[in-house]
């Protein structure tokens, strides 16, 4: 069997500080970690990440079964270097194979078909475009919707740079990239649904999907992002924007499924009718006055909820302001004890904070 193989020497003041946290965190997004000497090898579902630590510098070896894994291997390698080393984005530089691509795989054109309101806080978007079957798999959740800035006279798309990320002819006027879940998916009709969370301060996000119309162009990178894993017992806990990724969830879940789903929402206007052929039982959290991300309602519904003991498999997925989310995953680590492997936090948004200001914390 053919393989493909691609290289980068990436210089590192220290390289051992970058790689370690590196290498453990993905680790965390379903990964195998193992050891050569002072190598790590990083084995993934379709290839193999290898991190050689060189002086000041880290030899990194990609391979993957055909050129399409090598391009996601290495961008998803590049991504979590940056992430963990800002200065490497200018200095990673692949060689081998996967250069030929003009257009990062990950990237789509959709267009705008409808809107709606389906609750007070929440409008849902119906976009469409080829190759949605990316976004099929209850792997992988997410995507990013690049909104433009309003300097742009036309939208800006991206192509691929040397060091397997995406580069624009404009780097001042870079789009926005606001993380989102696909909702629905309707492969036949080739149409994706996506909720947006309507705020009062609206984001370049929030500010996108009130001013959407059908007919308005929008690039999406994606998919990305953890998802649903097999088990016996689940518990989903989420504030607004998680519900639709709990929502989605519920929907794929097959009868044998038990659990518990914790959603905080303001006020009984904002609850919506979920659909699921499970055994998950629903509870609604209301806030009322207080503001969202102000208060421990979610963290402590959490924690009153009665695991089961027999030795099920057990998995628990939560999304929420990042308060929330560290107490969730520190309770469900510490004292439920479960394994990386068994649940997944994520903190979807930081009080007082932007988008751009937490990926810069």
């Amino acid at each position: 069997m053919s393989r493909y193989r691609a290289q980068a020497v990436v210089a590192l003041p220290d390289p051992e500080a970058v790689l370690a946290p590196l290498c453990e965190h993905l680790t965390e997004h379903g990964a195998a970690l193992s050891r050569e000497g002072s190598a790590r090898i990083i084995r993934f579902e379709k290839g193999e990440a290898r991190f050689q630590p060189q002086g000041r510098a880290a030899c990194i070896n990609l391979e993957a079964g055909d050129v399409e894994a090598l391009y996601f291997l290495r961008l998803n390698v590049s991504a979590h270097l940056v992430e963990y080393a800002p200065e490497a984005a200018s200095l990673i530089e692949w060689r081998g194979d996967g250069n030929d691509f003009k257009r990062p795989l990950n990237f789509h054109i959709l267009e705008v078909v409808r809107t709606a309101e389906i609750a007070p806080h929440m409008r849902r978007i119906t976009f469409a475009g080829g190759n949605l079957v990316r976004f099929a798999p209850m792997t992988a959740l997410h995507l990013n919707l690049l909104v433009q800035r309003p300097e742009c006279e036309e939208p800006q798309w991206p192509t691929v740079g040397q060091n397997g990320l995406m580069q624009w002819a404009k780097p001042e006027l870079r789009p926005w990239f606001r993380k989102y879940t696909v909702r629905a998916l309707d492969l036949e009709a080739g149409t994706m649904d996506i909720d947006f969370v309507i705020h009062e301060d609206a984001g370049p996000g929030s500010d996108f999907a009130l001013k959407a119309k059908p007919g308005d162009p929008v690039g999406v990178a994606g998919p990305g992002g953890g998802g649903l894993r097999e088990a016996q017992w689940y518990l989903f806990a989420g504030d607004e924007t998680a519900l639709p990724a709990i929502s989605r969830m519920l929907e794929h879940l097959p009868a044998s499924a038990r659990g518990r789903a914790l959603i905080e929402v303001q006020d009984e206007r904002e609850i919506q009718s979920l659909r699921t052929g499970s055994a998950v039982e629903v509870e609604w959290l209301l806030r009322g006055d207080a503001e969202a991300g102000t208060t421990t309602l979610l963290a402590d519904a959490v924690r009153a909820v009665e695991f089961p003991t027999d030795g099920t498999s057990v998995f628990a997925w939560a999304g929420c302001e990042f308060d929330a989310f560290r107490a969730i995953r520190m309770h469900l680590r510490e004292d439920r004890g479960l394994g990386k492997q068994d649940h997944l936090v994520v903190a979807y948004w930081r009080r007082g904070q932007s988008e751009d200001e937490v990926r810069r914390t």
